[in-house]
């Protein structure tokens, strides 16, 4: 049973953190552009890896939370200085990027376009 939560901007992603229950279902992070007025990313790898991520999702078989986080508009996210590429938490340098919270794995760029990796993320064992 996977749970959906959105997450907007640097500081709600922050907040959120800083509630997760460590005893509760593992929490995987899906780092994505902001959407425009299309419903889709400004990222063309993101537009690419979502159905695919989200597909593999409905097949998931065990509990987890995946949140997407849009990390904001092209302006933003190529700033050097943008939070979500100098946070100890995060430290992203493409999108879309696939962390599992607390873990080292992660999934980066056109990774997440392979249900191969995605099945060896989602379902490895701590």
């Amino acid at each position: 049973m996977v749970s959906n939560v959105e997450i907007k901007g640097f500081d709600e992603f922050a907040k959120y953190t800083d509630n997760i229950d460590p005893n509760g279902p593992p929490v995987f992070f899906y780092f994505s552009g902001e959407k425009t007025a299309d419903g889709n990313s400004w990222c063309p790898d993101c537009v690419e890896a979502e159905p695919i991520v989200r597909a593999y999702l409905t097949e998931l078989k065990k509990s987890v939370i995946f949140a997407y986080v849009d990390v904001g508009n092209r302006e933003y996210w190529k700033d050097k200085a943008c939070p979500f590429r100098t946070d100890s938490r995060t430290r992203l340098m493409v999108i879309p990027t696939i962390i599992k919270w607390k873990g080292v794995q992660r999934l980066e760029g056109e990774q997440c376009s392979k249900r191969d990796l995605l099945q060896m993320l989602f379902e490895e064992e701590d």
